[in-house]
């Protein structure tokens, strides 16, 4: 095996293990009230050290990770981390040893952008009805009042039919949760 071979390898393991520790280990420690971002910190070390290609490259891998793990529609992660990726291996040429800044503006740049994309296009993009549980953040809107049905659960209930044997009906119950 050649040494870029060996690199790409050893890289990928990282951001296997990096993408474990950030889903299952990390969410039960009961110390830890807020944790650092590895997929972030990741695409960011390797899109700035390596070049846009390589950040795009780990930003396509470390997306899809985080796709499929969130049940969300397949992309969403994807987008904002190969644009990551991208952006910080242009900023590869403007870095010089001594220059100790960029590296740290870039990544809160990169943190609060991932956030940012997040909360506008994952948390806003969606109904006033689906995160009613944060009306606390916003104002009463007309539009959004609180006796809204929020998700409905379908129920099977079985019917008895005259003869007493139970009947399948293509109906169902609907429950309408209040607030």
């Amino acid at each position: 095996m050649n040494s870029n071979m060996k690199r790409i390898i050893v890289n990928f393991v990282l951001v296997i293990l990096a993408f474990i520790v950030q889903t299952c280990i990390f969410p039960l420690l009961p110390f830890l009230a807020v944790y650092p971002n590895l997929m972030v910190i990741l695409v960011f070390s390797f899109g700035f050290i390596r070049g846009s290609a390589w950040g795009m490259g780990y930003g396509l891998i470390v997306g899809l990770l985080m796709d499929l793990s969130s049940g969300g529609p397949l992309g969403f992660h994807t987008l904002v981390f190969i644009w990551m990726g991208y952006v910080n291996g242009i900023c590869t040429k403007y870095y010089y040893e001594d220059y100790i800044t960029l590296p740290l503006v870039l990544s809160a740049l990169n943190e609060v952008f991932y956030n940012f994309y997040l909360y506008v296009f994952g948390f806003l993009g969606r109904g006033c009805n689906e995160h009613k549980q944060y009306a606390f953040l916003r104002k009463q809107d007309d539009r959004c009042d609180n006796t809204d049905p929020v998700p409905a659960v379908p129920l099977y209930q079985p019917q008895t039919g005259r003869d007493g044997k139970k009947e399948r009906h293509n109906d169902c119950l609907t429950i309408f949760l209040r607030s």
